[in-house]
């Protein structure tokens, strides 16, 4: 076994961003959309409701997104109790976002260039996608008694990146694929209520703005007072009426490249003790002594400590002596 230290010169880090499909079954566009009575009728149904890819009782069923509704004033559901009015799950709902999203319970959504009060949330499963979702990919259909909306996000003619607490965030407008529909404004925005929401690809989510969505196609939130005003339930019909909800994974694979080179005087001679007298320490094959050659088959990467902590298995043997030079390329992702 022989040893040769590396050079700084000999490490390359490299990171590609891979896209791949995000619902189940590597499925890119997700036509439909299935609900569990079960989970709407638990604990968890005040809150959110649970979409599925196919009908819940299936072997095969997968939770894909969530949706849920937010509202600071609580309006939309029922209050937890009668002697405290306006605190209810949609309360509960906008202010988990608030959090999350705006690190500032005193902060309010502005969507485009319209403060709101509430938001329909659309959440990814955190299983469907590997590390974000992929910006200029989303096409979200939603349909409604005014029409149908093609929704998609604004990243692809954003100068600049805005962020918040959450990462990025892109305005959600009229389009598809990145694509912006300048039909009714300019920039995709609903004409009166700013844009339709936004996307929030670092953690998997979407918000989006009731009144805009209501001024396009009369869908509309719920906003009575302790009362439950189903508004997942108006979200989810939207989306399962209209029939098409695409949107893609992306990951950053970092890989770092590792360059051993083997000169044509290195590594020509084997180690094992089979080629030595053992009692005069003379090299016992004469051919290794004018013409020695090596088939050197496994790299070992070890730390300071002359401690092993990656192996790389060549494809084949490789021929080495005093007349070739070697340069293999060692590849770890992670």
């Amino acid at each position: 076994m022989s040893f040769k230290r590396l050079d700084p010169e000999d490490f390359v880090i490299s990171a590609d961003s891979i896209t791949a499909t995000l619902w189940s079954g590597g499925t890119v566009a997700l036509t439909n959309f299935y609900t569990s009575s079960v989970q709407e009728a638990g604990s968890s149904g005040d809150f959110y409701l649970n979409i599925y890819q196919t009908a819940s009782t299936d072997t095969s069923a997968a939770v894909q997104f969530a949706v849920t509704y937010g509202n600071a004033l609580g309006s939309g559901s029922s209050y937890y109790n009668n002697v405290v009015p306006y605190v209810s799950p949609t309360k509960t709902n906008y202010g988990q976002y608030q959090n999350l999203v705006l690190g500032d319970e005193n902060t309010d959504f502005v969507f485009g260039n319209i403060t709101s009060s509430e938001f329909w949330a659309i959440s990814v499963d955190r299983t469907r996608y590997k590390e974000t979702l992929f910006p200029g990919s989303l096409t979200l259909y939603l349909s409604g008694s005014g029409g149908s909306l093609s929704l998609t996000d604004n990243s692809q003619i954003v100068p600049t990146v805005t962020y918040t607490d959450a990462g990025r965030v892109f305005q959600i407008v009229s389009g598809a694929a990145g694509n912006v529909f300048t039909g009714v404004n300019s920039n995709g925005y609903s004409a009166a209520s700013g844009s339709y929401g936004w996307l929030l690809p670092d953690i998997g989510t979407i918000l989006l703005n009731p009144k805009a969505i209501s001024a396009s196609i009369q869908v509309d939130a719920n906003r009575s007072n302790n009362s439950d005003g189903l508004n997942y339930r108006r979200l989810y019909n939207a989306i399962n009426l209209g029939g098409n909800f695409q949107i893609n994974s992306q990951e950053t694979i970092s890989s770092d490249y590792i360059f051993i080179r083997a000169r044509n005087a290195e590594f020509n001679y084997s180690e094992n003790p089979s080629f030595i007298s053992g009692s005069t320490g003379e090299v016992i094959y004469n051919n290794f002594i004018n013409n020695p050659q090596t088939f050197p088959t496994t790299i070992g990467l070890y730390n300071d400590n002359n401690e092993l902590l990656a192996v790389a298995k060549l494809s084949r043997p490789l021929l080495k002596d005093f007349t070739k030079e070697a340069l293999v390329r060692v590849k770890l992702d992670f």
